[in-house]
């Protein structure tokens, strides 16, 4: 038995002139039923909510503003989930909408629960629709994309594989409608590749402001929790079912050798950063060489405001991030407390400031998300 996360994106599941959404989950929907009836588990993390608002109202654009946005989701996303409902109710497989925000993975509490929601249902041979809870999301509390959304599930419910369907066949090493010589990359086999093929893909990079940025950034975060991540082309039918009979998509970002555990994966993924803490060189090497505890003598200097147990980036003399972690003080605390331990016979013991276990590494292969 299998357990994948499937995301499809907006692209994907547009209208056309030959073939409107309602066809689009349709197909979808023929793939995902039979992987289902033959033992394996699915969970959906699907876009489109915002577009079948739009579609619905008649209206040429999508809105710029928030509200707008919010509201056309809210429109939206009764129909989307109709429209699944539908499409596996005729092939015998129950859904269930699940609708999440960064907020609910950024608690720890939250973020089990969903974990543990998403596993009763798959338990109970019900098919997961995961959609970002766009009707109530202020900007600070988005995922941005459901790229980043599938990737935060697949690590949740522990996947064994995580595919992307997208309106390109695979991964090239340019952009193959404006560079001949672009050509196609099948595996990536370690997380320094993608790190690499993260610095091309920005704003005047080899891949421009397309959607392959926030793919790469998904495989990113997937690969570093042990999870195989398939690029599929969804315009292909077969395309999916093909991944779900154990075939591969047409590029594969294969796992970490060493990746993070659930815990980990939390910590470096689903929380957002409210502060930084900087530390002195020896602290550093005793993070970084002896997986120590960080206590309250290394660090030289507290930025932003934050409370205790919340995350906070780790910083060494030259201001790069080494680690990230829950801190056990707030930065008042934190700051009084730095400051006392400067003035002579005030230190004493050293309290510990971010335990080793509620802390994890940053390294050049295991980076930290886009905000």
């Amino acid at each position: 038995m299998m357990l994948r996360v499937v995301k499809v994106g907006t692209s994907l599941l547009r209208e056309r002139p030959n073939a409107t959404t309602g066809d689009a989950i349709a197909r979808l929907a023929n793939s995902l039923a039979e992987s289902i009836h033959n033992g394996d588990q699915v969970v959906l993390v699907t876009s489109g909510a915002v577009g079948l608002g739009c579609q619905r109202l008649g209206m040429p654009h999508r809105p710029t503003s928030v509200s707008g946005l919010q509201a056309a989701a809210a429109i939206g996303q009764g129909h989307l989930m109709s429209l699944y409902e539908k499409a596996l109710a005729q092939r015998s497989v129950p859904v269930a909408q699940v609708l999440l925000t960064r907020s609910d993975l950024a608690d720890r509490r939250s973020y089990h629960n969903a974990s543990a929601t998403l596993h009763q249902l798959l338990q109970w041979g019900v098919l997961p629709v995961v959609n970002e809870n766009d009707t109530v999301s202020s900007a600070e509390l988005r995922f941005g994309d459901n790229d980043t959304l599938s990737a935060l599930v697949a690590a949740a419910v522990g996947a064994d594989e995580l595919i992307l369907l997208t309106d390109v066949d695979r991964l090239y090493t340019a952009d193959p409608r404006s560079d001949s010589a672009a050509t196609p990359i099948t595996d990536v086999l370690h997380p320094s590749e993608i790190a690499e093929l993260e610095e091309g893909a920005g704003d005047g990079g080899r891949w421009g402001t397309g959607g392959m940025t926030t793919k790469l950034a998904a495989a990113r975060i997937a690969t570093a929790s042990g999870i195989t991540v398939h690029l599929g082309d969804g315009r292909n039918p077969e395309g999916l079912r093909q991944i779900l009979q154990g075939g591969r998509g047409g590029t594969v970002f294969h796992p970490h050798p060493e990746p993070l555990g659930n815990r980990k994966s939390w910590l470096v993924h689903a929380l957002q950063p409210t502060g930084s803490l900087s530390i002195d060189s020896g602290a550093c090497r005793a993070v970084r060489q002896r997986g120590a505890s960080l206590l309250l003598v290394g660090i030289t200097a507290v930025e932003g405001q934050f409370s205790a147990n919340q995350a906070v980036r780790v910083l060494d003399p030259d201001g790069q991030e080494i680690a990230r972690g829950l801190t056990s003080m707030d930065s008042e605390q934190l700051a009084f407390r730095l400051n006392q331990t400067s003035k002579p016979g005030t230190l004493g013991g050293s309290p510990v400031v971010i335990h080793r276990d509620a802390m994890v590494l940053i390294t050049p292969t295991i980076r930290q998300p886009a905000s």
